[in-house]
């Protein structure tokens, strides 16, 4: 028989290798078929959230769709939080859900299109003559417009017979953005000229470069004119010579670079948002830079911006080299008369704070020291995001994954590692956590542990508190008692579901992590080190933030 559910599964099948999820009554047909007719791997997580976090990830590490799968009710109300978490970080997915019937919604029913709605998120709603079409167009709409979409099956349809599965039509997806028109070229033309006679060129690229495949325009154009180079904390690694570049900007940079690049006289940013924490809250250029920014947002994203060209970054990148060709422009020679690698340098702590307790700062610089080069780092949300960022490079940004910062929330670290595992088979995957965050997302402990077996390790920074809240509330005076977490004992959590736990209290008992960063994937456990770190040791980045908010 073949049912609603399994045109779903066999049309889904010819567009994703990957479905993650929770069953229940709204799903056990469209599981039930994925299981039986189609090639699609099922990767079962323990929390709905997790299937979409799980799902999220997976795109975020290799660039595939993936899907993930909830009942309805209270299962697709559980997926509420990383279903805004990927529409705000515009991540293509399909989430596959039961819904109410046709005849009515029935008391444990809640109208699913308006909160999903809520969230950004539009829903397509299956029938038994359209299932395959409505499919194909919900992904569709997912990759046309980089967005988590809703994928509903009614609970009265999902079983019923719906014939031979027909072939629907391949998804139709727009082209690159190109700068088109005199307006477009015009503007194309003056970032190619304020480049051209910049004494101190800057090219600062985010997410939105890597995904249009920009790299190696970027390069030839940080060559061209002599440019130093930087990345937002989600496009690390997007330029391909390391030597003149300065890292992560914002809060997240060394302090030596950020001075670096207020001396830039001409800074052009491809694909990033300009966000507030990039910023510096808009300190990350002095008040003389002529800012340009090449994006595919309908205008420019911050007020220091003074031009703006709205185009794929990877052809306006090609675009501007050319035009500097024709021009004869010289490189500018900045970036060689530049120290670049002292610039790029953190503090690195001392091995305990003044209470005793392990200083962050070094615990970090130690396991960026001892991690596999191979890595790929999942981060969830919370005070200690910046150590990962800062410490611990990555090669590209398909390997630095911030799951939950777009959203601002915490509490999707752990169902990340499966979707990161699974996107990339032959790396390391390092999940950055805190114990608030980790404590909300332990059901899926198990399933980064059964996923990612001794390719996965976790780190989680444990100081006893919501210590984002500490830094920000109460050092203002703000009662502490609700921003306090009784200790728990992570590494004991990581034995109860088959995972080594390893206590860290000072930077010798990190020396474990030499051991199993040696021994090969295959023969090693997965990893947690529970870092008992001070609380009193605040990011650079929260400083800003608490500077700001003064």
């Amino acid at each position: 028989m073949s049912t609603v559910s399994a045109h779903v599964a066999a049309t889904l099948a010819r567009h994703i290798d990957h479905v993650f999820g929770v069953m229940g009554n709204g799903n056990a047909y469209f599981l039930d078929a994925l299981e039986r007719g189609t090639g699609v791997s099922f990767t079962a997580v323990r929390h709905e959230a997790g299937g979409v976090v799980a799902a999220d990830a997976y795109h975020r590490a290799c660039g595939h769709i993936a899907a993930a799968t909830a009942t309805y009710g209270a299962g697709f109300t559980n997926t509420l939080t990383a279903l805004a978490e990927a529409v705000q970080a515009h991540v293509p997915l399909i989430l596959v859900v039961g819904d109410e019937p046709t005849s009515g919604p029935r008391a444990w029913d809640v109208d699913q299109i308006a909160l999903a709605s809520a969230v950004g998120a539009r829903t397509y709603t299956v029938g038994r003559a359209d299932a395959a079409a409505t499919t194909v167009i919900a992904i569709e709409h997912a990759l046309s417009y980089r967005v988590p979409t809703v994928l509903a099956i009614p609970y009265d349809v999902a079983a019923l017979e719906a014939g031979a599965v027909p072939i629907a039509p391949e998804p139709t997806l727009p082209r690159p953005l190109e700068p088109r028109g005199p307006f477009a070229a015009r503007a194309v033309a003056d970032v190619a000229a304020a480049l051209a006679g910049a004494q101190r060129p800057f090219l600062l690229a985010g997410r939105g470069a890597w995904i249009a495949g920009a790299g190696a325009a970027l390069g030839d154009l940080a060559d061209a004119t002599g440019a130093v180079t930087a990345s937002t904390a989600l496009g690390r690694g997007v330029f391909p010579d390391a030597r003149y570049d300065l890292g992560v900007t914002g809060g997240f940079g060394a302090a030596g670079a950020m001075e670096l690049v207020r001396e830039a006289d001409v800074a052009v940013v491809f694909g990033a948002s300009l966000n507030q924490f990039t910023m510096r809250f808009g300190d990350l250029f002095a008040p003389g830079t002529r800012v340009f920014q090449i994006d595919v947002a309908p205008a420019a994203t911050h007020p220091h911006v003074g031009g703006f060209v709205r185009a794929d970054a990877a052809l306006v990148a090609r675009a501007l080299v050319a035009d500097l060709a024709e021009r004869g422009a010289a490189p500018s020679g900045w970036r060689e008369r530049v120290e670049i690698v002292p610039l790029r340098a953190y503090e690195s702590g001392d091995d305990l704070a003044p209470d005793g307790r392990l200083d962050p700062r070094s615990a970090a610089a130690r396991i960026g020291e001892l991690l596999p080069a191979d890595r790929v780092v999942v981060s969830d949300g919370g005070h200690f995001i910046g150590w990962a960022n800062m410490y611990w490079p990555v090669a590209s940004p398909d390997r630095m994954l911030m799951v939950g910062t777009a959203f601002q929330s915490i509490g999707l670290g752990f169902a990340s590692v499966p979707g990161a595992a699974l996107a990339q088979p032959d790396a390391t995957i390092v999940l950055t956590t805190g114990d608030g965050g980790g404590l909300m997302a332990l059901a899926d402990l198990e399933s980064a542990v059964r996923v990612a077996g001794g390719r996965g390790l976790a780190v989680v920074w444990n100081d006893a508190a919501y210590g984002a809240e500490v830094n920000l509330y109460g050092l203002k005076g703000l009662a502490q008692a609700p921003m306090r977490i009784p200790e728990v004992d992570f590494a004991g959590l990581a034995r109860a579901v088959g995972a080594e736990g390893v206590v860290v209290r000072t930077i010798a008992d990190l020396d474990r992590l030499s051991e199993w960063a040696a021994a090969p994937a295959s023969s090693r456990p997965f990893l947690l080190l529970d870092l008992r770190i001070s609380g009193d040791v605040i990011a650079p980045y929260q400083q800003e933030i608490i500077r700001v908010n003064r």
